[in-house]
């Protein structure tokens, strides 16, 4: 089984970008985590060239196409998603009937260095995927205090109950 994995931060650093190497580690015999490094290179979306899809976009999709299940990792800005994640799903949602989302089974985890752990991004990005058609599991991942959690069997117990869901 393949999942994909996508961090929506694009920080060197990325607290989420880790947080998808230690699910790596954690997930069940059988089942690889790829993750998609490419983020960074796709363009603003706009209606008007959709129709000239740029690679990163093309490999995005066929990322998403090739694999079982994506798990996605995502800082929270401003109480809501990274722009550079939320671009990145308006382009693969296009054309929305063909989408490589739908019904593709989706979790959605987070990391944030304050108190909540990236919850209110964390459903602002259930309510995109769904709305691009993802079956999206219901279930929180927040880890808050990312600088210091991470390193935390307290952070490891729920990060190995999502990583269940993709066996």
């Amino acid at each position: 089984m393949r999942v994909l994995g996508l961090s929506g931060s694009l920080r060197r650093d990325s607290h989420n970008t880790h947080l998808l190497r230690g699910a790596a580690k954690l997930l069940p015999r059988g089942v690889e985590l790829e993750i998609f490094d490419r983020l960074a290179q796709i363009p603003p979306y706009v209606e008007d060239s959709e129709h000239e899809t740029p690679p990163a976009v093309v490999a995005l999709k066929a990322a998403i196409a090739g694999s079982d299940a994506v798990l996605v990792a995502t800082p929270e800005y401003n109480s809501s998603i990274p722009g550079a994640l939320k671009n990145a799903l308006d382009w693969v949602s296009r054309p929305l009937a063909s989408t490589p989302l739908r019904d593709k089974p989706v979790a959605v985890i987070g990391a944030s260095t304050g108190l909540f752990g990236a919850v209110w991004a964390q459903a602002e990005l259930r309510k995109v995927l769904g709305a691009i058609g993802a079956r999206v599991l219901d279930r929180e991942l927040p880890i808050g205090q990312a600088d210091e959690a991470l390193d935390d069997d307290e952070a490891r117990q729920p990060l190995r109950e999502v990583c269940l869901w993709a066996a």
